[in-house]
């Protein structure tokens, strides 16, 4: 008696193909192509609103809203600077001053700060490490607004509203400047390199500034960026602390402007001054673009 040899049947072309003509090669195309119509729209939906801006700004305010918003004509963005600059005194320049104030001294201060306690937090053993670490991670996660009526009252029931230190007292908290340092202390400083300073002799104020400041400098940058982002920005705050226009910042003054058209202060002389509201914040981000991306990829991938 001989076995029988069951040879097994050869696929058909039909039962290689997928059912729902659905192929490995078209996969990449059809993401591709939805990653970037996703990629363009956000483009558009990003840039639009800036260049609607920079195109207003170059007109008079008899051309403002009979022509074209997104395209030229009429150039006269000389003339509404210069409107700008001698509105109410020369009010905008202050404004500017004040803005570069609290951003500069504000952000320089949550830097130090921040990197001080991440610092400690990441290099350090102490009792209550672990609990304080969740609160900073818990006020990351709280919005800065919300802070906002609660210092109002804090700061009226010690007579420092409508001051300098309103502002510049909140701003240099940054609970997403610690936690970031931490992160990045732990992984770019070694206990080694510490450990060898501490036998050499050096203190820990010297270890911390010699050894872990230049290690830590990327880390450094793209807080003090964040933070002078964040001050130059912020509305809710410096509007409720604040009522004498001098002390001011550009934001609430530019709010104040728009909300003076019946009093004589012209659209086109707004709209240029947000223009050139935006302009620090170009400089500062096409100078430390270098360091605050290295920043920010490190403390992705550590």
């Amino acid at each position: 008696m001989t076995d029988t040899i069951i040879r097994p049947r050869p696929a058909t072309t039909r039962e290689k193909r997928p059912s729902s003509g659905y192929t490995p090669a078209s996969a990449p195309l059809m993401s591709k192509v939805v990653v970037g119509l996703i990629l363009l729209v956000t483009a558009i939906y990003s840039l639009a609103p800036v260049w609607w801006l920079l195109v207003t700004a170059t007109k008079n305010k008899g051309y403002l809203f009979s022509t074209n918003g997104f395209w030229f004509s009429h150039f006269d963005l000389w003339n509404n600077v210069q409107q700008v600059f001698a509105m109410q005194g020369g009010l905008f320049g202050l404004w500017m001053l004040n803005s570069a104030l609290y951003s500069v001294l504000g952000a320089a201060a949550g830097t130090a700060l921040s990197v001080m306690a991440g610092y400690a937090l990441a290099k350090y053993r102490f009792r209550g490490k672990n609990a304080a670490f969740n609160i900073i991670l818990a006020a990351v996660l709280v919005p800065a607004p919300m802070f906002a009526l609660p210092l109002y009252l804090m700061f009226t029931s010690i007579g420092i509203v409508n001051t300098f230190w309103a502002v510049f007292l909140p701003s240099i908290v940054s609970p997403f400047g610690v936690y970031l340092s931490r992160v990045y202390a732990s992984a770019s400083v070694p206990d080694e390199m510490i450990e060898a300073a501490r036998l050499d002799g050096a203190r820990e104020a010297g270890v911390f500034w010699r050894i872990a400041v230049p290690v830590m400098t990327p880390a450094l940058v793209t807080i003090f960026l964040f933070q002078f982002v964040g001050i130059w920005n912020n509305y809710l705050l410096p509007a409720i602390m604040l009522s004498d226009s001098s002390l001011q910042p550009i934001t609430v003054g530019l709010a104040a402007w728009r909300s003076q058209f019946n009093n004589g202060v012209p659209y086109n002389v707004t709209i240029t001054g947000a223009l050139l509201s935006i302009i620090p914040l170009v400089i500062a981000f096409l100078c430390l673009q270098r360091f605050w991306r290295a920043g920010l990829a490190a403390g992705s991938v550590k």
